[in-house]
Parts: C-alpha cells; structure tokens; sequence
C-alpha cells in the first residue's frame, strides 16, 4: 500500500527554463541599473570566479542558492566593491532572482493533481534546484519537502530520498516518487527500493526502467492507485 508520494518539481510540474531564462533576465536588468562593471566584464571572469568559489568551498555545489549569491558577492568585489558594500548587492540582486524564479507557470492540472493525490497521501517536494514549494503555495499539498542543499547532496543520491521516507515514517515500498528525469529521479528513487513513475510529457526517448510511466499529469493518481492496489 502507497502511503507516500514525493514529487520531483522543475520539468515535472513545470517547465523551468522559461523560468530561469526570465529569471537571468531580471537579474541582468537589475545590475546594469546597479552593478553596471558587471556585465561588462569579460565572459572568462566570470567563470573563473565561478569555479575558484566551488574550488573553495566544494560541497556549496548542492547549494545553488548559496552558490549564485556567493558568486555574485566575489565578483562584485573583483569589480571593485568593498566586502561590506558587495555582500549588501548580491543580497539584492539574488532577491531579485528568486522573485523571478518563483514565477512559475504550472503545467496543465498539475496544481489539481496534487490537490487529489493530497486527499488520499503524504505528498512531499524533492529538489535539486532552489523552488520553494510553500514560496509557491504548495504546502496546502505537500506535508513536507526537501531540497539537495538541506541534504547535502543531488538526486540520484539516495540521501534525499531516504530522508523523506524517514520523515514520513513509512517503509521504502510504501512510497512511490514521481519525476520527469530518467536518472535523477526514476533510478535514485528506485534504488532506494521505492516505486517511481516518471513523467514523460514530451516524448523523450528515453526508456528508464520506472514502475509506471504517464505522458499526461493528470494520470498520476491513477498510477499512483494501481501501484497502491499492487503492493
């Protein structure tokens, strides 16, 4: 019997890209309007920046928030900025991206899905980007979430997984995750022994090994009651 269902978010109940692309666009406005050295340096400064952070500081890989803002603070500085002055911008200047990243259109009957599904199970987030699910008012659904950063790694890491069955104090077979990627969600999920159904909405031609596979949202509840019956 299926008595948790967790839920990947970007792609799966929404498409991030757009997201993201309007999100970056934002954020470029704002800095030309406020970091304007920022966007004229040279594409190589920033990557450089880019990976001397993560060189010193390895595990903020699994933090994109901390990450993004920690970038934006250096290379604020590398432009110029005192510490105090540079930390205060990227502190804006990420608020200004979170604003935009959590504009998100929902794909077709996601929000009823979850609304249904919520009636009858658990339902919990897991992330590997930065969407807040109660930021986006989805914790009228979802019990609980978690997202890489809280546990210090990526899905198909188990730890995520395995986290929220501990949370939810059910059994490995008693939780199904649903998600739109064949790696990060299908097998992480799967190798932790729960049950997965990955949301194929654009005809990938991927074929993960998944318990249930559905080309349109609103059949999840429907899968998510045939493996409930099964198991």
């Amino acid at each position: 019997m299926i008595r948790l269902v967790t839920f990947d978010l970007d792609n799966t109940l929404w498409a991030v890209d757009t997201v993201i692309r309007r999100a970056e666009s934002a954020l470029n406005d704002w800095l030309d309007q406020r970091v304007p050295e920022y966007n004229q340096l040279p594409g190589d400064s920033h990557r450089v920046i880019a990976k001397s952070v993560v060189a010193a500081d390895p595990g903020i890989v699994h933090d994109i928030s901390r990450l993004r803002e920690t970038v934006l603070r250096e290379t604020f500085e590398h432009c110029g900025y005192q510490p105090a002055r540079a930390a205060h911008l990227a502190a804006g200047a990420f608020a200004e991206f979170m604003d935009w990243r959590h504009r998100v259109q929902f794909f077709p009957a996601a929000v009823d899905v979850l609304a249904e599904l919520a009636e009858s199970y658990t339902l919990a987030a897991l992330t590997n980007g930065n969407a807040n699910f109660e930021r986006l008012g989805l914790d009228r659904y979802f019990a609980f979430g978690y997202c890489a950063a809280e546990v210090g790694a990526k899905k198909p890491d188990p730890a995520m997984f395995e986290r929220a069955i501990a949370h939810a104090g059910v059994d490995a077979d008693e939780a199904v995750h649903v998600g739109d990627h064949a790696v990060d969600d299908v097998q992480g999920a799967a190798a932790v022994g729960m049950a997965t159904i990955w949301v194929n909405l654009f005809g990938a031609d991927d074929s993960p090994p998944a318990t249930a596979t559905v080309t349109r949202l609103e059949d999840v509840p429907r899968a998510v009651a045939r493996l409930s019956e099964q198991r």
